[in-house]
């Protein structure tokens, strides 16, 4: 069969414990309004929206991202990225299912149409009872997803003895919490209250430092306090306390990188006026002090 008469990305039904991706690119990146050239991959991309607007046309269509969300682009599938907003903070991971890629540079990654290797594109992972990733390519991943992503930009960075395995393992996370937002999507569509809580969930993204708890959330929603915590751990596989915290931790994260505020106002911007609790909180989340964190992200 020809290339060309291959339908990508092409597809192999396999059970989880045979799932060991392998990680050829990961990286932060700054970018100014442009429109990239077309291209096709020969692996697989997560291409996260940190800042700013993206845009991708893939298979006849117009893809708009905004911070929060995530295309997963696949091999030998025609796309076009464009750049609409200045700066556009990106995050991108290239990796395949199976770490059968052999990847040595960056420039190994996109398809040379005079000179195509047919049997390099790489192959997507299937495993009942989700559908494939590539099947609907726009995600909303929730924050500890997107945590994770940044430490797999962190290792594939640093380099540590073992990155490769610790690499592997967070992938694998990154690639069943995007499995499971397909049933988040399915349960949100057919619950009554389903548009309200992710509304809600939105509200708290924008306004982390609320005085937000689980009696007031419920109040809005007009729902008892434990069916309203039932329904938003549905909707967003956490419980709401669990969802604030993470949210706020990921803004502290950011502020962290891309200011200069005393660790003190980044506190009071995420919701904890108190510098000590937010040290202690933050600490028991990342593992290092909002400080160490600050230095360690100006490393990288």
């Amino acid at each position: 069969m020809q290339e060309n008469e291959i339908a990508h990305p092409v597809k192999k039904e396999t059970p989880f414990r045979e799932w060991s991706p392998g990680i050829h690119y990961a990286q932060f990146q700054s970018l100014q309004p442009c429109s990239f050239p077309e291209r096709r991959l020969y692996d697989f991309e997560l291409l996260y929206v940190r800042q700013g607007e993206l845009t991708t046309r893939m298979n006849g269509a117009l893809h708009s991202l905004t911070p929060g969300q995530l295309i997963f682009l696949a091999p030998g599938v025609y796309h076009q990225n464009s750049i609409l907003s200045s700066p556009a903070k990106l995050l991108g991971i290239h990796f395949d299912f199976f770490g059968e890629s052999r990847i040595l540079r960056e420039e190994d990654m996109v398809v040379n149409e005079e000179e195509v290797i047919p049997g390099k594109f790489a192959v997507e992972a299937v495993a009942a009872p989700f559908l494939p990733l590539s099947e609907d390519p726009i995600y909303a991943p929730p924050p500890e997803c997107v945590h994770a992503m940044e430490q797999l930009v962190q290792e594939f960075t640093m380099r540590p003895t073992g990155y490769e395995l610790v690499c592997r393992g967070l992938m694998l996370g990154i690639l069943t919490s995007l499995l499971r937002t397909q049933s988040s999507r399915r349960l949100a569509k057919a619950s009554v209250h389903g548009e309200r809580i992710r509304a809600l969930m939105e509200e708290i993204e924008l306004m982390p430092a609320s005085d937000w708890n689980n009696r007031s959330m419920a109040g809005r929603m007009n729902l008892h306090e434990d069916h309203f915590s039932k329904l938003f751990r549905q909707i967003a596989g956490m419980p709401p306390g669990e969802y604030l915290r993470s949210i706020r931790h990921r803004e502290a994260r950011k502020l962290l990188r891309e200011t200069d505020w005393p660790v003190e106002k980044v506190g009071e911007q995420v919701g904890y006026p108190d510098i000590h609790y937010f040290s202690r909180t933050f600490s028991a989340q990342e593992g290092i002090s909002p400080r160490a964190y600050r230095k360690l992200s100006r490393i990288l």
